[in-house]
This record gives C-alpha cells, sequence and structure tokens, in this order.
C-alpha cells in the first residue's frame, strides 16, 4: 500500500502549488527521452534532409522547439514553478531502421527539480517532428516517453538503460 501523499494537494483536498522557499538551492539534472517511429522510407528521407518545409529543416526545427517547450514548462502544466534553466539540450538520433531517439536534458541551480521541463521537451520536439513529417503520413507513433534520470533532488533516479 502507497503511503505517500500527493504534493501538490493540500490538507483540504485542494490542488496547490508546492512551497519550495525553505529548501536550498541545488543544481538539479534531469533526462527524459521518447521515441518517434517513422517507418524507413520517411527516416531516411528526414536523415537526408528531403524535407521542404518553410519551418527549416525537420530535425533542427524539432530541436528548437523542444528547447522552447522545456523553457515554458510551467505555462503547460498546471502548479509547475517557473525556472530559470541554466541549460537544456535537445538530441535526435537514429533508434534502429525505422525510428528516430529524441532526448532532452534540462539544467537547473534551483529549489524544485527539472523532470518536467526534460519530459515537455522531448515531447515538444517529438510532436514537432510528427507535424513536420504528417503530410507524407500519418502512420508515425510517439511512445515510450520516460524519465531517464535525475539528480540534485532530495532522491537521484536513474533507469535501467534496457527498458
Amino acid at each position: 500500500m502507497l503511503t505517500k501523499n500527493f504534493t501538490h494537494v493540500n490538507a483540504a483536498n485542494q490542488p496547490t502549488m508546492v512551497d519550495v522557499g525553505a529548501k536550498a538551492p541545488t543544481r538539479r539534472v534531469a533526462r527524459a527521452r521518447c521515441r518517434v517511429v517513422l517507418g524507413p522510407e520517411l527516416l531516411a528521407r528526414v536523415q537526408a534532409g528531403e524535407m521542404p518545409s518553410h519551418k527549416g529543416p525537420v530535425l533542427h526545427t524539432a530541436i528548437l522547439a523542444g528547447i522552447m517547450g522545456a523553457k515554458r514548462t510551467s505555462e503547460l502544466i498546471p502548479l509547475c514553478h517557473p525556472l530559470g534553466l541554466d541549460d537544456c539540450k535537445v538530441t535526435i538520433e537514429p533508434d534502429g531502421p525505422d525510428a528516430l531517439r529524441v532526448e532532452c536534458t534540462a539544467v537547473v541551480t534551483g529549489r524544485t527539480g527539472v523532470e518536467m521541463e526534460a519530459l515537455t521537451g522531448a515531447t515538444v520536439a517529438a510532436l514537432t517532428i510528427y507535424d513536420m513529417c504528417k503530410a507524407f503520413s500519418h502512420d508515425i507513433t510517439i511512445d515510450s516517453v520516460q524519465l531517464v534520470e535525475k539528480t540534485g533532488g532530495k532522491q537521484d533516479f536513474h533507469r535501467p538503460e534496457n527498458l
């Protein structure tokens, strides 16, 4: 049985922002990833840069969108603290013959973690790939959205790499 309570609920069972004012600022890092399955033909076209777009190259545009999404997480997820990120990196690499692996690493020196920023950054980058490629196919999936690791808070987390 779970003995923990939800953090964003007060004693009256109402939504509340977590008060982090008494916490000491620490360097906090979170890395999240997801997978965009495009199919082999569409993946090859994306990698070759053969996708004409007024928004720019698919992968570069997705990287920029992911960073922008991470920076605006508090505007999207209720009760997330607005954070001035120290750093945010999005990488997109092939993952097998038909997919891309999108990773976002967010860093802040602060009183609360950056897991939501890393997850949002990876997901927004993946959604941007979908948006830019949907004219060629709607048979695109985004899956395996997950926190890979976080450090610097009350408790570190590391997901085993084989998951």
